[in-house]
């Protein structure tokens, strides 16, 4: 069993715990999990055994927040997100990984650095109000590093988060638009055959860890004040882009 050996079982359920988080309304930590995975498995088979885990996550943050989500965004950024799964399957075998993870954290990283920046000392800043069309752009990002490494997070976040969106409508609206993402890359892991005998144990027995770690994230998130959570997912993003970048280059 793939769980057996004790640094496998460690990672992923560091894993585990990291994409709860970002289920819970942490947006953008979940594009850590697949990584941590892959310090003790194949990337391949990191991204297998997260992907049921994230539908039963998806089930409980999406019941959650049911009745907070911008359904505008998620109009606009769904077609994209399936036209970014489709290229990301296509070319899933010619894929540098560890470069785009890279390139994705140095964006992130500038970002979040940047958004601190601007909104320091509780500063005032408008909200974006950017066209839907460059949402279904953002979508597709979204699709394609959400299809080659569930690392959707950065992309979602970069237009969604300057919408200042109250931060329940911006957790609901994260948690509709990945449930959607997760199972529409179904289809594409039943074809490559991710999905083997020891990969659907060892995600069946991380399920309960991750029902448990998405539900304690949703509670923080429902009792933390509005500015206080976007200075968090900011900060997020400034050491998510960080890990991201160091990952590359070693």
């Amino acid at each position: 069993m793939l769980l057996s050996d004790p640094a496998t079982l460690a990672a992923c359920v560091a894993a585990v715990i990291l994409v709860g988080m970002a289920k819970g309304g942490f947006s953008g930590l979940g594009a850590l999990g697949t990584p941590v995975a892959a310090l003790v498995l194949p990337p391949s088979t990191a991204a297998a055994i997260l992907l049921p885990i994230l539908i039963v996550q998806d089930v409980v943050s999406v019941w959650s927040f049911r009745h907070a989500w911008d359904r505008w965004i998620v109009a606009w950024m769904l077609p994209g997100a399936l036209a970014g799964i489709t290229v990301g399957w296509a070319v899933a075998a010619s894929i540098d990984e560890k470069a785009l993870m890279g390139v994705l954290g140095g964006i992130t990283l500038l970002f979040g650095a940047y958004r601190l920046w601007v909104e320091r000392g509780n500063r005032v800043v408008a909200a974006s109000t950017s066209p839907g069309w460059v949402g279904a752009l953002f979508g597709m990002a979204t699709g394609f590093t959400s299809q080659v490494a569930h690392a959707g997070g950065p992309p979602f976040q970069m237009w969604v988060t300057p919408r200042k969106l109250p931060h329940l409508t911006y957790a609901g609206t994260n948690a509709i638009l990945f449930a959607a993402i997760n199972w529409l890359k179904v289809p594409s892991y039943i074809l490559l055959g991710a999905f083997t005998r020891d990969v659907v144990i060892a995600a069946a027995l991380l399920v309960p860890l991750a029902i448990i770690t998405t539900l304690l994230s949703v509670r923080v998130v429902k009792v933390l004040r509005p500015e206080r959570f976007y200075t968090i997912i900011y900060l997020l993003m400034v050491l998510l882009g960080g890990k991201l970048m160091a990952d590359a280059f070693t």
